[in-house]
């Protein structure tokens, strides 16, 4: 969550839903419907559509400075398009990431495929996003991004390489311009449904599975611009059998972070690129144009790893930290806990917790205006289905409160609002209807709701990428103990560095740690 304008930011999270990021059929999806519910008037119905319908007040803009060319081409439509969803692309994933390294390491990636590139007068520029989620996508005019996340996952060049690839093959073959004329039809669809049904939950559930469905490219588009990244990789002297490989670890990290692994599906590279059993063995048949896996091509792991030493891990200290089941924010001065089981999800709008049971925590703040008693505000319209009756004031470590109930179809809730000098901090609980959960799950978050300490405060510093030598007494085990920032640490430390669960390691090799 992120601090910064807290009048404006603040009061926007509450509007700018990101629940929407899974299919309607997931357990996610209903949790964020039940929340959705809760919402207020028509600005909160809308707020549940997906990312492609929401407006951002966005400051930030366009980089001045492009990694790859010194200026997209002025008159070209395509790069215009690119330029107009530019600024929203950058400001929905936390702004760009700039660390003079690492740009220098995806600019020689980026370099080496744009050589090769089908259309030798293609620019692309590239964005590394502020962001720990795992994607790469592209826009019309070779408007290319790639988030910290990724980049973090990989283990060497020529993955991040396949990911590029295939997105400069999307640019080459213009499938922006093909899906904006598919985006055009769905808008007259979108009309009918919103006049037909404009009041009823259902018809925004419909254009919002309509927007998902045009944020993904058409399968045979996706396996077009797979068979153009292969080429590219080989022709660039990468190693042609990435593209595959790194799917396997973006998959491995799909289940390693999901509450639900078999269902959970985020707005991340591989809801948007199926990861299809055919997909990735029609990429190896490709790649074996340019000779056997393991005897081609080069994977350049060492100036790779050297690159995103010291890369930005997780949150950042504008949003707060997400310490195993513990949200931080030093900006703000708060802290608090979910329950044991829950992962923390936290966006640059609010923070989103979900756990077992179809259960589901959203925080978020705005600011406090003139409102006097939290009583009053907790009942001046902001919370639909809200029952009056149960609507009392509390403290919670000594901060003025208010708590309240709220049901709405097969959801209950439970509302709880802290008031902290100028800002309002909220906490929405939704469980099943009935469901005993509703209460010791949000007594957990007020019992743990407290200022930080000016030492807490002092004391929290980022999580970076840290790239180590193994020395002769090390082993796995030993190497995973020095991971910070999880408790599942040896999990997460085979995971990025794509080890399997047999693995050893030998003195002198370079594996990454997460770590302060």
């Amino acid at each position: 969550m992120t601090v910064g304008n807290a009048a404006r930011e603040m009061t926007e999270g509450w509007t700018r839903k990101a629940f929407s990021d899974a299919p309607a059929t997931t357990p996610r999806r209903l949790r964020s419907a039940a929340l959705c519910l809760l919402l207020a008037g028509a600005t909160a119905l809308s707020s549940c559509q997906s990312i492609l319908d929401q407006t951002y007040q966005a400051n930030v803009s366009p980089s001045s400075n492009p990694q790859i060319v010194d200026e997209v081409q002025k008159n070209d439509p395509r790069a215009q398009m690119g330029a107009r969803e530019h600024p929203r692309i950058v400001a929905s994933y936390g702004g760009e990431y700039h660390d003079a390294k690492t740009e220098r390491l995806v600019a020689r990636i980026a370099g080496a495929l744009t050589a090769v590139s089908e259309n030798p007068n293609q620019s692309f520029r590239i964005t590394i996003l502020n962001s720990p989620a795992i994607n790469a996508f592209a826009l019309p005019g070779g408007y290319l991004y790639v988030t910290r996340g990724l980049l973090a996952l990989a283990n060497d060049a020529s993955e991040v390489a396949a990911v590029l690839s295939h997105e400069m093959g999307h640019v080459t073959a213009n499938h922006g311009i093909e899906r904006q004329k598919r985006e055009e039809a769905e808008v007259i669809a979108s009309r009918v449904v919103a006049e037909v049904l404009s009041s009823d939950l259902a018809g925004k559930a419909a254009l919002a599975r309509g927007k998902l469905r045009l944020a993904a490219f058409s399968r045979q588009q996706e396996l077009q611009a797979d068979v153009i990244g292969v080429r590219m990789l080989g022709e660039a002297g990468y190693d042609p059998y990435a593209s595959p490989r790194f799917l396997d670890s973006m998959a491995a990290y799909a289940r390693y972070s999901a509450v639900d692994p078999d269902n959970d599906q985020s707005l991340d590279f591989l809801s948007s690129h199926p990861n299809a059993p055919q997909r990735v063995e029609l990429a190896r048949q490709h790649a074996r144009a340019f000779g056997q896996e393991g005897t081609v091509g080069d994977r350049g792991r060492d100036y790779y790893l050297a690159g995103i030493d010291g890369l930005l891990y997780g949150d950042s200290p504008e949003e707060g930290y997400v310490r195993n089941e513990t949200f931080l924010h030093g900006g703000l001065g708060i802290r608090f806990d979910v329950p044991e089981g829950f992962r923390i999800d936290n966006k640059v709008e609010a923070v989103l917790a979900t756990g077992p049971n179809e259960t589901a925590i959203r925080f978020d703040g705005v600011a406090a205006g003139d409102t006097g008693s939290l009583t009053n505000y907790m009942t001046s319209g902001w919370v639909a289905g809200l029952l009056p009756d149960t609507v009392r004031e509390i403290t919670v470590n000594g901060l003025p409160a208010a708590t309240a109930r709220a049901s709405a179809e097969r959801w209950d809730f439970d509302v709880t609002v802290i008031r902290i000098d100028k800002q309002i901090f909220r906490f929405l609980t939704a469980v099943p209807k009935g469901s005993a959960i509703l209460q010791p799950t949000a007594d957990i978050l007020r019992q743990s709701f407290r200022r930080m300490t000016p030492q807490e405060i002092a004391s929290l510093k980022p999580l970076r990428v840290r790239v180590v030598t193994v020395g002769a007494n090390d082993t796995i085990t030993s190497l995973a103990a020095r991971m910070m920032g999880t408790d599942r640490k040896l999990d997460l430390f085979k995971l990025i560095n794509a080890m399997p669960a047999s693995a050893t390691v030998s003195p002198g090799q370079k594996v990454k740690i997460i770590s302060e």
